[in-house]
């Protein structure tokens, strides 16, 4: 199977310039493509025939063709590739997706405060003359 990781830029390049002067069926004939309209690469105008050029860019790449039995992962993957190099490649209408939409979320409820299980500690006995906190003794230090 062909990995198209060393395939770059240039060397699609270099494979629209062939296809540009075999023509696009003698191209296609030549390393054993079908004609295939889905998919189109476009570039300066022209439109190109977006799994036979990713397989001659291989061949140019590493001296060897990607046939088309060899594209794994079906054309999304060659268009993911050819997108990354730069190139526009379009999608026929029966396989455009839908836009992604957001997941919608529930509206949040709003947290009770904690609630303690112990009881809170008794509120400290003052002295009614200074507001001053009394002593376990009851009588207050300044005052009595």
């Amino acid at each position: 199977m062909a990995t198209f990781s060393s395939v770059s830029r240039q060397h699609v390049l270099q494979a629209l310039a062939e296809y540009d002067a075999r023509g696009g069926e003698e191209f296609l004939e030549a390393y054993g493509f079908s004609p295939s309209q889905d998919y189109p690469l476009h570039h300066e105008g022209q439109s190109y025939d977006s799994r036979a050029v990713l397989g001659v860019a291989h061949r140019f790449a590493t001296g060897r063709l990607a046939p088309p039995d060899e594209f794994t992962g079906g054309m999304d993957a060659a268009v993911t590739i050819l997108r990354k190099r730069g190139f526009e490649v379009t999608e026929p209408a029966t396989a455009r997706r839908p836009a992604p939409q957001r997941a919608t979320r529930a509206p949040r409820t709003p947290r009770s405060p904690a609630r303690s299980t112990a009881a809170a500690p008794p509120a400290p006995k003052l002295c009614p003359t200074c507001s001053m906190t009394l002593p376990g003794t009851g009588i207050c230090d300044y005052c009595a």
